[in-house]
């Protein structure tokens, strides 16, 4: 009898988390098929680039408007600042980028970007693709907000979604912050972003405990030497054999001076020089990324950097007054989750959503984002997710010896849209729900 009361009562304790769970997947798989497919499919045949997602803005302001927030538009350039007031409690801000990248697409699909645009960096018209994923963020974003208006009476406090402008140029963060959002619509409790992820399984999530992107300085190093015909290298200084010297030296920075268990990279992406096969140039340019999880690492790797350049230039005989110059250009911070915030939402994704929809699995990469922009310098908690991509059934197949799925930022990037929107709306909405006031 006590078992059969126990059983009872457990019964009845565990359901109602059951089948809130099966209700908001239901909703969603039914919005997605009546409503988000369709938005999605928009916004993937028509990407904008960075700083120009106009038609963009536009249609997030109206969707966002559609379902009862109020919405502020050029926040930062194109950004878009939606609130929603719902009685006192916390704030919870979500924040989608949305632009694309000048890439043109060749997945093959049906629905594949046809789009070109002027390009404001180069004044070049260019393919546009969704080469990154930003559609399914801002789908999801849309789909979120109409999940959290239809359960007003389950949640108490304030939504803030942002939609970002420009993070593929990482710019779109800091231009919305120094447009002082904080200050104009308040400054969030909590802040919260996702990003799907191909190469990681389609409708799963993962929140790292710490850091999850890495920061990113851009520098470029620019070579003087002492011009001169290629029959005669003893009277010139060649820009192309001491950049090359300092590209091989670069690498001990990482191999040799950073600690073993710290992460970091230095990336050579550029190195130009010269104009024909018989003429020692007298410049040489090389540009580089670099990578870090903190501030230490960062000044090791570019005190680094400059050392290795200037003396190599010395090596070379270059006059002190002739030295190569090292230029460190705009960069972005690390991404770091708030540890005790992270766990709290991985507890309430555990509870909520799908057995085995969490996961766990180590960094590999130093990609860079420009969303801790929003949170540096502040007290807000944050914690920004991974959704992935990719079908379960194509990672296998590469596994057994197919082909790699295709990454971010190729002609070929496909996720699949039905699991990613999904599970970014219900995982939003989860951690929403986690975070606000209850009613």
């Amino acid at each position: 009898m006590k078992k059969q009361l126990l059983a009872l009562i457990c019964t009845v304790l565990v359901f109602p988390n059951i089948a809130s769970a099966n209700e908001l997947s239901e909703d969603v798989k039914t919005d997605y098929d009546n409503y988000l497919a369709s938005l999605w499919d928009h916004f993937h045949r028509n990407p904008e680039l960075s700083t120009v997602e106009v038609k963009t803005a536009a249609r997030m302001a109206q969707e966002l408007r559609a379902v009862g927030f109020d919405v502020t538009e050029g926040i930062g350039g194109t950004g878009v600042v939606a609130i929603l007031k719902n009685g006192d409690g916390p704030m919870v801000m979500m924040r989608a980028d949305m632009d694309g990248l000048p890439i043109k697409e060749k997945t093959g699909l049906p629905n594949a970007s046809r789009a070109t645009q002027l390009d404001p960096s180069t004044n070049e018209i260019v393919p546009v693709m969704h080469a990154c994923g930003h559609d399914v963020h801002i789908t999801s974003l849309v789909g979120t907000a109409r999940q959290m208006t239809r359960r007003k009476d389950e949640w108490a406090g304030t939504l803030m979604l942002l939609v970002q402008p420009a993070e593929e140029r990482l710019k779109g963060a800091k231009a919305m912050r120094e447009d002082n959002i904080w200050g104009r619509f308040g400054e969030p409790d909590y802040a919260l972003a996702f990003h799907v992820a191909t190469g990681n399984p389609a409708g799963k999530i993962k929140a790292p405990e710490g850091p999850t992107y890495a920061g990113s300085s851009s520098v470029d190093i620019i070579v003087h030497g002492v011009g001169g015909h290629g029959a005669s290298p003893h009277h010139a200084k060649d820009p192309v054999l001491i950049g090359s010297q300092i590209v091989v030296a670069l690498q001990t920075l990482v191999a040799r001076e950073l600690a073993p268990r710290s992460p970091g990279v230095v990336s050579i992406g550029t190195f130009h020089s010269g104009s024909k096969r018989n003429i020692i140039s007298d410049r040489a340019h090389l540009e580089l990324t670099v990578r870090y999880q903190d501030n230490e690492t960062r000044e090791l790797l570019l005190n680094g950097i400059e050392r290795i350049a200037l003396n190599v230039g010395r090596t070379a005989g270059l006059a002190e007054d002739n030295l190569p110059e090292v230029v460190v250009l705009d960069g972005v911070p690390p991404t770091h989750n708030d540890v005790e915030l992270t766990r709290r939402l991985k507890a309430a994704w555990n509870e909520s959503l799908a057995k085995g929809t969490v996961f766990e699995q180590p960094q590999t990469g130093m990609g860079a984002e420009d969303y801790p922009y929003l949170v540096v310098d502040t007290d807000i908690k944050s914690v920004y997710w991974t959704v992935g991509g990719t079908p379960q059934a194509d990672l296998d197949a590469h596994k057994a010896g197919g082909p790699r799925p295709p990454g971010h930022h190729s002609p070929t990037f496909w996720v699949a849209p039905e699991p990613s929107v999904r599970a970014g709306v219900e995982s939003s909405v989860t951690a929403m729900m986690e975070l606000l006031g209850k009613k």
